[in-house]
């Protein structure tokens, strides 16, 4: 098993964009409704689904992002601290109920390290014995296989921001809100209500580049809330030492 495959079994990638997603899919009206309407305020003439396709774009353009955030996957509790650029540069953290595990990507290398909890768990979930694997990988780093050409998960800038388009269709229908504070940030807030009783909520900053700050999901299946950080700050990756990365073939039964 890889360090790819691990991060997905793990839940990054649905969190990611579950969250994500946040500005898609139900009803809705095209939204020119609440703050910077009528030639006012933020995006004074834009309706929301404007505005929302070009934090949208801003975002995805962006050279590099943090993001964190919480959520549910299969009634399960996840969390996610990543920062992530468009080198292939990725470092982090993802954390279940009982398991926790640091991410790191350096080019096309992919390492995961966790303790054991964490290792048991994934095993488990591949239906593999782990006949003293655990305690063998438990702290270490375990590296991508080396003929894995690209990643995926949270370590993928681009796939993550691309579940916010992926379906232009998915982020129009939305109003305008109230104009908000995200961590000391102006913000204008957009909002779209499905039928399934999902709500979802974008923070767009309103200076500089309207890059999405937060999104938020309420009600259905997979609750969450990410946030977004430190655009275009250098991501210090650098490979771990190699007597502190393990063979990923000791996780296959």
């Amino acid at each position: 098993m890889s360090a790819k495959k691990v991060l997905v079994l793990f839940g990054a990638v649905a969190l990611g964009a579950s969250v994500l997603t946040g500005c898609g899919g139900g009803e809705g009206g095209g939204g020119s409704a609440g703050s910077g309407d009528g030639g006012k305020g933020p995006f004074a003439g834009k309706s929301a689904d404007e505005i929302a396709a070009a934090a949208v774009k801003a975002t995805r353009d962006a050279e590099s992002v943090h993001i964190t955030g919480t959520g549910k996957q299969q009634g399960q509790e996840m969390k996610l601290d990543f920062s992530v650029d468009n080198k292939d540069n990725c470092t982090g953290t993802l954390a279940g109920p009982e398991a926790e595990a640091d991410v790191l990507q350096v080019g096309q290398a992919v390492y995961v390290r966790a303790d054991k909890a964490f290792w048991e768990n994934i095993l488990k979930a591949q239906g593999a014995a782990s006949d003293g694997a655990v305690d063998k990988l438990a702290g270490k780093w375990v590296k991508s296989d080396a003929d894995e050409a690209g990643t995926e998960g949270m370590c993928d800038k681009q796939a993550v921001i691309a579940a916010l388009d992926s379906d232009k269709s998915e982020r129009e229908g939305m109003k305008k809100g109230k104009e908000t504070e995200v961590d000391g940030e102006s913000a204008l807030t957009l909002t779209k209500k499905a039928g399934n009783g999902e709500e979802f909520t974008l923070y767009v900053a309103t200076e500089g580049e309207p890059y999405i700050l937060k999104a938020v999901s309420k009600g259905g299946e997979n609750p969450g809330e990410t946030t977004l950080t430190d655009y275009n700050k250098k991501v210090d990756a650098e490979e771990p030492p190699a007597d502190e990365v393990v063979d990923p073939k000791q996780l296959q039964g």
